[in-house]
């Protein structure tokens, strides 16, 4: 690739490296200059431009980071759309990260123009949250450095998400005779939301002296449990402490006590049979990321848990002043969240019939539309209704969408589109979507937020 500054009649088919204005606006970088694209910066009075010309050994910045998103995403990831040299790479659903962390470095140290950034692997993630994004720095790579980094992933993708599995999961909850009933409640409350934030739920939950007989039984009476959690009365400070001493009475084993891991030292995981038991430590009981959260989620996602893989999450351990975790409607991290607002309010006056219900390949072509809207990456699908809104609510049955309905969609597009800014919150962007654009993949809609910059509006 050659880079710099040329004459305006050289750049035909070069691409654009810097914004240049002209007297109807302005090409913006990155722009492939067309015959025409020369004349109207020749009649502006431009006569150079820095521009950015590839060769037959180059693979286009779009072209090369789709390439490298689509093979380095495995189970349970999508690959995104390439816009402007980057891709990102979405979960499909609740999950572990699973990352390979060699290859990608190898995949890094190739070249300085092809880069791929994953977030930390044995990360737990929600649906379309983004992965990793592959950004192509300059405008172009070299073909073969391309060809290297495919070579390196190979027929073995570089990440992958584990997904949660449902589980019988049932909690048990010693209580001392001081204790309160709230905080018995906030026990088993940290667990649920611990829980449902991976799309899970407990299956059963026991309250039981903080004695070790006591907790005997109630593991014993856990049958056909998949994982058994110990919340406890008080904190384990020695393998012969209430808890670990009733795993081994109900003929369990203890396989590690504590963890490198701050908050969340004081975590005892053991097993009875083959189901996993944790002792959840004290810290449990708040919102905020600790060491049970990280052998919890592995062992959700049907990873094994070992001694040494607790005593290898040191690195990276202090926890003590991470946020707590994100609401459902807090940003999620790795990129911005955006909305879509479909409005399919209007009444299809010049058409004669309500066009929202009308059949497009076997369904209405609302529905369609929708569709198309989910299938792309945005967070929330808001739908803004009027004329016939009870048909166009039974026309997206079962879909995953918020109906919003405006009472005044007789006053135009306007009244609709602000009923449908007013239902969106928490996000960085909209997406305003015309109900009746089936032909609108959503792929499109990707790309355009592949383009949206928060930090840049």
């Amino acid at each position: 690739m050659k880079f710099g500054r040329v004459a305006v009649e050289a750049a035909v088919g070069a691409i654009l490296a810097h914004g240049v204005k002209h007297a109807d606006g302005v090409f913006k970088k990155g722009r492939l200059l067309t015959c025409d694209d020369i004349a109207v910066l020749a009649a502006t009075g431009c006569s150079h431009v820095v521009v950015a010309q590839l060769s037959e050994h180059d693979v286009q910045e779009d072209e090369a980071a789709r390439a490298l998103a689509l093979a380095a995403s495995g189970t349970g990831s999508k690959a995104q759309e390439a816009f402007t040299g980057r891709a990102n790479i979405y979960a499909q659903g609740f999950g572990l990260l699973v990352v390979d962390a060699e290859r990608i470095k190898l995949i890094n140290h190739l070249h300085e123009s092809l880069t791929i950034a994953t977030l930390q692997p044995h990360e737990s993630v929600s649906p379309k949250q983004m992965l990793a994004t592959v950004k192509i720095i300059p405008f172009a790579t070299p073909k073969p450095v391309l060809q290297q980094a495919l070579q390196i992933v190979g027929d073995r993708p570089l990440m992958h998400v584990r997904a949660f599995q449902k589980r019988n999961i049932q909690l048990i909850i010693t209580t001392l005779p001081q204790a309160k009933a709230a905080l018995v409640a906030k026990s088993e409350s940290a667990i649920r939301d611990r829980l449902a934030a991976m799309g899970l739920k407990l299956a059963a939950v026991q309250t039981v002296p903080h004695a070790q007989a006591a907790l005997a039984s109630a593991i014993a009476a856990a049958q056909r449990a998949d994982l058994i959690l110990v919340f406890g009365a008080s904190a384990i400070v020695d393998r012969g402490d209430v808890i670990p001493a009733g795993v081994v009475e109900a003929g369990g084993q203890v396989d590690h006590l504590g963890m490198p891991v701050d908050p969340g030292n004081l975590l005892m995981l053991g097993h009875l049979g083959e189901t996993p038991i944790i002792g959840i430590p004290s810290c449990a009981r708040s919102p905020k990321r600790n060491g049970f959260d990280w052998v919890l989620e592995r062992i959700c996602a049907g990873l094994a848990v070992l001694p040494e893989d607790i005593m290898d999450m040191g690195v990276g351990g202090l926890l003590a002043e991470i946020p707590s975790r994100p609401s459902p409607r807090e940003p999620k991290p790795g990129g911005p969240r955006i909305a879509a607002v479909v409005l399919a309010a209007g009444s299809s006056s010049r058409m004669g019939s309500h066009k929202m219900l009308a059949h497009f390949k076997g369904q209405p072509l609302v529905r369609a539309t929708v569709s198309n809207v989910l299938a792309s990456a945005v967070d929330d699908v808001v739908v803004v209704t009027g004329h016939q809104a009870d048909a166009v609510a039974v026309a997206l049955e079962g879909l995953p969408v918020r109906l919003v309905h405006n009472p005044d969609y007789l006053q135009g597009l306007s009244s609709s589109l602000r009923v449908g800014m007013r239902a969106v919150d928490g996000v960085d962007g909209a997406i305003i979507c015309l109900g009746d654009m089936p032909l609108v993949p959503g792929v499109v809609l990707d790309k355009l937020m592949a383009a949206f910059n928060p930090t840049e509006h």
